[in-house]
């Protein structure tokens, strides 16, 4: 997993309140569990004309020039809510999505984006409003995203600070994912697993 320590990124609004998991990856993409080829399949049912990939609804936002190369996902309140599936966050991140700001998410999506090395901020719904008018009023609305000084500086300076938790931090920090944080452990893990074997002999016949 890649580590995230700032990220710069064109911010894109979708102002829609509970876009649950099927919105950002319809079910009938979840044939595979590989990571990859869901980039295309991204919020299908309202990018493409009656879902069929390849014919764009120029109205989508997803699909206006301006947020062509976006990385900075600016969402409405519970995203993420529905069903568990991990292909939303895949989708998301195999688009180019690095940051994904609300002023809440759903807590299964919310942990699988994080173990999937994407960085999900929450900010009081104030801040996501204004966000919001300051992307939609100007194209090419970047924002700088420092995640160890836990900051966001807009294009005129203005810094909004957010808190996350300590665990999931470092993790991005190192790019360590679930299996990656266990092998980081590996000398202490075979170091216990010896003492096991000395203590309790018996176990291991």
């Amino acid at each position: 997993m890649e580590a995230y320590t700032t990220h710069q990124g064109i911010v894109m609004p979708l102002n829609r309140a509970n876009v649950n998991t099927d919105d950002i990856i319809p079910a009938e993409y979840l044939k595979s569990i590989e990571r990859t080829g869901f980039g295309d399949k991204l919020f299908a049912k309202w990018r493409y004309i009656d879902g069929n990939i390849g014919q764009d609804d120029a109205d989508f936002v997803l699909n206006q020039p301006r947020y062509k190369n976006a990385t900075i996902l600016l969402a409405g309140d519970n995203f993420g809510c529905g069903s568990s599936r991990e292909h939303a966050p895949w989708s998301l991140d195999e688009y180019g999505f690095k940051t994904i700001i609300s002023t809440s998410f759903a807590d299964i999506f919310y942990n699988n984006s994080f173990n999937n090395g994407m960085l999900l901020i929450t900010l009081d719904e104030a801040s996501v409003q204004e966000l919001f008018s300051e992307v939609e009023a100007n194209e090419g609305y970047e924002l700088k995203v420092d995640l160890d000084g836990q900051s966001i500086t807009t294009p005129a300076g203005h810094v909004l600070p957010f808190e996350i938790d300590g665990f999931r931090k470092e993790a991005l920090l190192q790019g360590l994912d679930a299996i990656g944080r266990t092998l980081y452990h590996q000398k202490e893990i075979e170091a216990y697993e010896e003492r096991r074997k000395q203590e309790v002999s018996w176990i291991f016949d």
